[in-house]
């Protein structure tokens, strides 16, 4: 071959021209996929819920490929846009042939859901032969040349001379966005990185004089539109402060957070007067919200919740239990679900309200009339505090009722899901740079056997792909942000960003704890903590099981009918 074709063979555009091809063969396998699971769980004329239970490891799985094609989707996009802008360079091509690579190898030879679940295309009736179909000449190029020892130390080596940038790798945004994401990581590196551990190791609270600072930067009234006080900016930008403050401490990342679904609710679901009243003072961080929803033995159930509100005169009188309450003693409002109506069962029977409570210390922490708890000790996610809340005849305003309608409570807090979704697989990025930023400086520092730790290729290998799955879910995310701010339905894509994220987050950090030895099961490294918090991310706002449930039934409705 000749130098000239070599390097046309080569170039970017040829490498763009068989992640599309491969895309779309994927599409279509996808589809197939689709139809055979499909006919797993179709029961008479429809979908069977207990069939889906059955067979959950067909329709999980078909969850988890449908992830991985659009995330390789959106890695594509992500090439195409960079190579129009001038913006691809060695880096962001090398991250590109690695993640094609491996996700493709995976798709047809396993996809972990977990460490211990692996789910092959023989589980979704697609058998070895079909399966031979879809391994195009492009698949199978993309697959040979991605994913060897060359690509993965450059990566290694390109990611070692941005060390202390804000992200390895253009990610793509524009300038307003990288603008936000420096002056968040300023903040966060001045206040935030030199405290975290220690706060995380005393299960102190984040002191009030950071939240406040979070305040002036806007960090609480981010998505509320201008004309109730915020600052009128989309899930975007939601995604880049979320990321870059969870990169510091997920804690601080995750504040931002009960602000994000309390105004979400009252846009969404509050009169004119709420949005008034309410949306201000949250924007400008003088109320500080939580959510309070879950319920002991209920989990992701939430039809099966049991705490009721009995309306009396002029006030709602509610009684129940609660769970895993995040950040509640310090918390200004409630947004609390309860059932209004005993006699309508399901999600039916359920309002929202913003509940007033005075704020509470560690010696006090509910000191308001019918409102008691106590904390629950956790591994990581600290600086807020989990607990337990029992109500006994506590006291809501009638006028408090979101929107002033009973039996909306479910329909109300489903308008948030996208976006808190979106938001959790932001703080997922920044869990997995965390770790990837300790990791990659403590290879550089240890010295073993004559050589810092990165020199090893199994070290620098772990790097590589950390970097490469991280930019893989951060295309993920920042897609689906985009698809919310051009109003877009995108439950989908927000699912699969946190689906994904969660587990990537956690691969990352597991690799830097082992990147860091017996010193990383110290509680004095910071990588110990960041273990501890990315643990949660494939738990909260709904479970890795749930979540591909979730996933695989808007498929089986969407996907290869014809």
């Amino acid at each position: 071959m000749s130098p000239a074709a070599a390097e046309t063979e080569n170039s970017p555009e040829t490498l763009t021209d068989r992640t599309q091809s491969a895309v779309q063969t994927l599409d279509r396998m996808l589809d197939l996929a689709a139809q055979r699971v499909r006919a797993l769980v179709t029961e008479g004329d429809g979908i069977s819920a207990t069939a889906m239970e059955r067979e959950q490891r067909a329709t999980h799985g078909l969850a988890w490929l449908a992830t991985y094609v659009e995330a390789l989707r959106q890695l594509d996009a992500y090439a195409r846009r960079l190579i129009d802008e001038g913006r691809y360079g060695k880096l962001e091509e090398q991250i590109v042939q690695l993640g094609f690579a491996e996700y493709l190898a995976q798709i047809f030879g396993g996809i972990p859901m977990n460490q211990g679940e692996t789910v092959r295309l023989s589980d979704l009736s697609i058998s070895a032969n079909d399966a031979l179909t879809y391994r195009t000449e492009d698949i199978e190029t993309l697959m040979e040349t991605g994913n060897t020892p060359e690509i993965r130390a450059e990566i290694t080596r390109l990611v070692r001379d941005q060390a202390g940038h804000s992200t390895f790798g253009d990610p793509g945004l524009d300038e307003t966005m990288e603008q936000i994401r420096n002056e968040m990581r300023r903040f966060a590196e001045d206040t935030v990185v030199p405290n975290a551990h220690a706060w995380h190791l005393k299960n102190d609270y984040i002191p009030l004089e950071v939240i406040d600072q979070m305040s002036e930067l806007g960090v609480f009234g981010l998505t509320i539109p201008e004309e109730y006080g915020g600052l009128g900016l989309g899930k975007e930008a939601m995604c880049v402060v979320s990321e870059e403050l969870s990169r510091a401490y997920i804690g601080v990342g995750s504040l931002g957070t009960r602000s994000e679904i309390a105004a979400e609710l009252i846009l969404c679901g509050g009169t004119e007067d709420q949005k008034q009243h309410w949306l201000p003072m949250i924007a400008s961080g003088e109320v500080l919200p939580t959510a309070v929803f879950t319920e002991p033995n209920t989990g992701s159930d939430l039809a099966s919740l049991k705490t009721r509100a009995v309306k009396e005169g002029d006030v709602w009188k509610v009684y129940g239990n609660k769970t895993w309450i995040t950040h509640p003693v310090r918390a200004d409002i409630m947004t609390l679900l309860a059932r209004t109506n005993p006699d309508e069962p399901g999600y039916r029977g359920l309002s929202m309200f913003i509940a007033e409570k005075p704020r509470g210390s560690d010696e006090d922490p509910f000191p308001a009339e019918g409102m008691s708890g106590g904390e629950i000790e956790v591994l990581g996610y600290r600086g807020m505090k989990e607990y337990e809340i029992a109500f006994d005849g506590f006291e809501v305003k009638d006028e408090n009722l979101l929107g002033h309608v009973e039996g909306e409570g479910f329909k109300q807090l489903m308008q948030t899901f996208e976006g808190a979704r979106i938001q959790t697989a932001a703080r997922a990025l920044g869990v997995a740079q965390s770790a990837l930023d300790l990791g990659l400086r403590y290879a550089e520092e240890r010295v073993q056997f004559g050589k810092a730790l990165v020199n090893f290729p199994r070290v620098s290998d772990k790097l590589a792909m950390m970097t490469t799955e991280l930019m893989i879910a951060r295309q993920l995310t920042y897609f689906s942000s985009w698809q919310k701010d051009s109003g877009k339905r995108c439950d989908l894509e927000a699912g699969m960003a946190k689906l994904l994220g969660a587990r990537v987050a956690w691969a990352a950090a597991d690799n830097a704890l082992q990147i860091h030895g017996g010193n990383g099961f110290a509680l004095e490294y910071a990588i110990s903590r960041v273990l501890c918090d990315a643990r949660i991310l494939n738990i909260f706002e709904g479970a890795a099981e749930i979540q591909a449930q979730v996933i695989a039934r808007r498929l089986l409705e969407t996907r290869g009918n014809a």
